[in-house]
């Protein structure tokens, strides 16, 4: 009987010890899945900024060079 005993705490234990890995696994793989869309996020919104930046300067410079040619004319 000591010996059931024995084996039994000792699977609770490796149980215990195997859950607390498995739980700390996903909740690795949860604030990774957070990291990873804040960072889908921050690129999104860098590309859309970029994107602004770069129609506002052709834009201005388009309209600076109508505005010569038209006053050429």
């Amino acid at each position: 009987m000591t010996n059931d005993t024995t084996i039994d705490e000792t699977e609770l234990k490796t149980e215990s010890r195997t859950a607390r890995f498995a739980q700390w696994l996903m909740d690795r793989e949860s604030k990774r899945q957070d990291k990873d869309s804040n960072l889908e996020g921050m690129l999104r919104f860098n590309i859309f900024l970029s994107t602004a930046t770069l129609v506002a300067v052709a834009g201005s410079t388009v309209t600076q060079y109508v505005m010569m040619a038209y006053t050429w004319l």
